[in-house]
């Protein structure tokens, strides 16, 4: 099993409950294929530097897991077709760093 970091650019004009079930959808995906979600950080609503697809903001949401190949292609797949999602980023990792959380937003703390 390999490490990843999975970072999730959604619409800035999803409803909390909108934002919640793309949260467990993913979740769920990572889950069900003998992957384990180690931390969910919800970064919160924050600005880009420039337009991207006419949005101006968007909500960060960042997943670290362990897992397999397998996982990232339905990740993948199920991203592609999300018309929520905005922008994704999976990096992949030797050891995950746990102790220090970049960005904190204090609406969406766990």
């Amino acid at each position: 099993m390999n490490f990843y970091e999975h970072t999730i650019i959604a619409k800035h004009d999803l409803t909390s409950s909108e934002l919640d079930g793309l949260i467990k959808k993913y979740s769920d995906i990572i889950s069900g294929s003998s992957g384990k979600i180690i931390k969910l950080e919800k970064w919160g609503l924050m600005n880009f530097s420039e337009k991207i697809e006419n949005f101006k903001k968007g909500f960060y949401i960042h997943l670290k897991f362990e897992g397999n190949n397998n996982i990232l292609e339905q990740l993948k797949e199920k991203i592609k077709l999300d018309k929520k999602v905005i922008r994704d980023l999976v990096v992949k990792y030797n050891k995950l760093d746990l102790n220090n959380e970049y960005f904190r937003s204090n609406q969406y703390e766990k």
